[in-house]
């Protein structure tokens, strides 16, 4: 009877485990392996705010948003590598391109999140990070969005959030790609690599304070 009971205490805590760590799994944001792209009702928007990994952890966590893909945009080269993007040659932004369910969440409230959690005043630089590459850029991909972006531009600038003025350009987007796989999803499963940790970490604690009402549920 005492082997019995133990083997039956221990399939209840393996299956205990075993949920724990399925929790643990739903509660992480959504990471970018998934192709969502053909979803139906989903949409998109295209950002460049410094680097991309920074970029893409903020919004992976913003309750609405399905994915979010690394790429570059806005340049003359095609398919370029993350090498050439960093030469500054290339003409590209390092951008998130972010799938969104507006049943959720809009390109409005997308906006909202994108002006307060970088410093759009800096011309091609974020931080320590210099270069075109690194420029603040909203990339729209029609009218709607355009028309949005830059009244959106005129009311941060009137605001007074950031001091001295908002240099972000609102262009169409054109000759987007998609980055190497080594930079998606970069920052969940790279939590402590040293960029990580005293650059990134601090954007997304300055998100939760600033947008708790738009964390993600079960997001920490």
């Amino acid at each position: 009877m005492d082997t019995q009971f133990a083997k039956l205490l221990f399939l209840i805590l393996l299956t205990g485990t075993l949920s724990a760590c399925a929790q643990t799994r739903e509660s992480k944001p959504m990471t970018t392996n998934q192709d969502v792209s053909n979803t139906p009702g989903l949409e998109q928007a295209v950002f460049g705010a410094g680097c991309f990994w920074c970029v893409e952890a903020v919004f992976q966590r913003m309750e609405g948003v399905v994915a979010v893909e690394s790429g570059y945009t806005n340049g003359h080269v095609k398919n370029p590598t993350y090498k050439e993007v960093c030469t500054g040659n290339t003409g590209h932004a390092e951008v998130i391109k972010l799938y969104f369910d507006p049943k959720v969440t809009s390109f409005a409230e997308l906006l909202e999140v994108f002006w307060r959690t970088h410093d759009p005043t800096t011309l091609n630089r974020q931080g320590n990070d210099v270069g075109t590459q690194y420029r603040s850029g909203i990339y729209y991909l029609n009218d709607t969005q355009r028309d949005i972006a830059e009244k959106s531009k005129e009311a941060i600038q009137e605001a007074g959030v950031w001091d001295g003025k908002v240099v972000t350009e609102i262009v169409a987007l054109e000759n987007y790609s998609k980055a190497e796989d080594y930079h998606q999803n970069y920052y969940n499963t790279n939590p402590n690599q040293s960029y990580c940790y005293y650059v990134i970490s601090p954007k997304v604690e300055k998100f939760k304070k600033l947008f708790g009402d738009k964390l993600k549920e079960g997001v920490k």
